[in-house]
């Protein structure tokens, strides 16, 4: 559906084509689109940087830092281990609670899930960083209970502890704890991320540069939260051309957290990334 607009124009011109082809479709915003528009939107960076034989950040202003800091997801004590050995200092699990959480939860459910965390958390250490994800899963009542007891471990943060779709839920659990509300991976655009700041809704916006928009978008998002104090930690589920994208985004902007991860590209890359003490260097090559 994109291609006829594409065809034969200037690659360079990429935020000139992102709101052309966003503002021309019958249907304005949603997963699908700006999921399209995100993958296209990468292609013409990534066009380019090559043209002018520099890395993408290079044409965002340029660094910010010299190397970006990752985390893993890690459901077990064994993963915990195992990254910690590879240089990891980040880390992020979710709610143990053996099933899927009920609206108002035990004491028995809310124990497991606080121990399991507090196992993790003894295993980290007080230097590195431990962060919870709920899924959007957990009901605000029973969420509230969990952060309530999760407060003395101190999680990174808490990442959607009620869905995205009430932004009010949302920002009343936030006012509720001094804990870090992460949130962002099923939102889309600037737009969709204006209520959430506007409403203090979560302190830390996760966006995902291959479903909000894509690389410059989430630029203008970074800046709209950094007007809000909040901080900026993209989610990525997704492979390592979706980690390129990121940590060119993660370079420029200066409330930058930390960056989701799966994969560093082995067995896929040319050159995988290689994490260091926690932290992968800036790529220097063009694109």
């Amino acid at each position: 559906e994109l291609e006829p607009y594409l065809l034969g124009k200037d690659p360079t011109r990429v935020v000139h084509h992102w709101q052309a082809m966003y503002r021309h479709a019958f249907y304005r915003g949603g997963p699908i689109l700006t999921s399209a528009l995100s993958g296209v939107e990468q292609a013409l960076w990534d066009l380019a940087g090559k043209s002018l034989g520099v890395p993408v950040y290079r044409l965002l202003g340029g660094p910010t830092r010299d190397r970006i800091r990752l985390y893993r997801s890690a459901g077990t004590l064994e993963d915990v281990e195992q990254q910690i050995a590879a240089g990891f200092t980040a880390f992020k699990t979710g709610v143990s609670g053996q099933r899927p959480a009920r609206i108002v939860e035990t004491r028995a459910f809310v124990d497991r899930t606080v121990k399991h965390f507090a196992t993790l958390r003894d295993a980290v250490g007080p230097e590195r960083d431990l962060a919870i994800d709920f899924h959007g899963a957990v009901s605000p009542q029973t969420s509230r209970l969990l952060i309530k007891e999760l407060e003395p471990f101190q999680p990174m943060f808490v990442e959607e502890p009620a869905q995205c779709q009430n932004v009010d839920v949302l920002a009343d659990i936030a006012r509720g704890t001094h804990l870090p509300i992460a949130t962002g991976e099923r939102v889309f655009t600037k737009w969709g991320f204006r209520e959430i700041l506007e409403k203090r809704a979560a302190a830390i916006l996760q966006p995902d540069l291959c479903h909000a928009g894509g690389i410059f978008e989430v630029r203008l998002i970074a800046g709209m939260a950094e007007s809000y104090y909040a901080g900026i930690a993209p989610h990525n589920p997704l492979g390592p051309i979706s980690l390129a994208a990121c940590i060119q985004l993660d370079a420029t902007i200066p409330n930058f957290l930390i960056q989701e991860h799966t994969t560093l590209g082995e067995g896929y890359l040319k050159q995988p990334f290689v994490v260091d003490q926690g932290y992968v260097q800036l790529p220097t090559a063009p694109g």
